[in-house]
């Protein structure tokens, strides 16, 4: 499961990139944006390219701008994936950063957060991120969860999920094909007591919410709906 795909076309990285800041939260260097004193609180898990993705602060901003605080951690502790580095293909990188340590350091965080005072959580992951928020989503530990290109995401995993579930795919992704996801949209139909929506977004490949580049309208006005449809569910259920 780990090809070209997921990692191709990576991002130039800025620590300096968005309008928040970089603080620490339950031990982790986590950018963080909008008011602390909201009582609301949205978790963004990047990709295995880290949480220094301009792309992603900005997202991270934006939903910031609608009220939520909005915290994205480093789970990699400074060792994002390297596209370039032959000697450390993915399969052996995620040996030392594996979806199971991810969701450990992501229960410390929820924790932390519902420490400072939030009242109610979300989270949203993006490829890696994705399968950390659907272990996250087995629970009952946040209010609703939004899935983007997801990587790793079995038919299993869906059936334990206990929270409101949006999924938000490409048409072209070899980790979250259209048709595992419409798999995932027949399970989570059948439960009654979380609500889901799945929507597969043509013409675009695994990772384009967060790899998306400005001069590629197209692309870029594809992403921002996808940032915008998951934006509308944080708003309906994490309140």
């Amino acid at each position: 499961m780990a090809g070209p795909q997921c990692c191709a076309n990576p991002p130039t990285l800025n620590p300096n990139s968005g309008a928040g800041s970089v603080e620490q939260l339950a031990g982790l260097k986590t950018y963080v944006s909008g008011s602390p004193t909201s009582n609301f609180a949205i978790l963004l898990i990047s990709d295995v390219h880290g949480n220094q993705a301009p792309n992603l602060r900005r997202i991270a901003d934006k939903i910031a701008a609608a009220g939520f605080f909005v915290a994205v951690p480093d789970f990699f502790y400074g060792d994002h994936f390297v596209y370039d580095n032959v000697n450390r293909p993915l399969q052996v990188w995620l040996r030392d950063h594996g979806t199971d340590k991810g969701f450990e350091d992501a229960k410390s965080v929820v924790e932390a957060l519902k420490s400072k005072g939030f009242s109610a959580l979300g989270a949203a992951g993006f490829c890696w991120g994705a399968k950390v928020v659907t272990e996250l989503s087995k629970s009952k530990s946040i209010e609703a969860a939004v899935l983007l290109h997801p990587s790793f995401v079995t038919v299993n995993d869906i059936k334990e999920v206990n929270v409101p579930m949006a999924i938000l795919g490409a048409e072209i992704d070899d980790y979250g094909p259209p048709a595992l996801l419409k798999q995932f949209e027949e399970i989570l139909a059948a439960k009654p007591e979380a609500d889901s929506y799945v929507e597969i977004f043509p013409n675009v490949v695994h990772g384009w919410t967060v790899k998306y580049k400005d001069d590629d309208e197209a692309t870029a006005n594809s992403a921002k709906e996808a940032h915008n449809k998951m934006l509308d569910w944080f708003s309906k259920y994490v309140k």
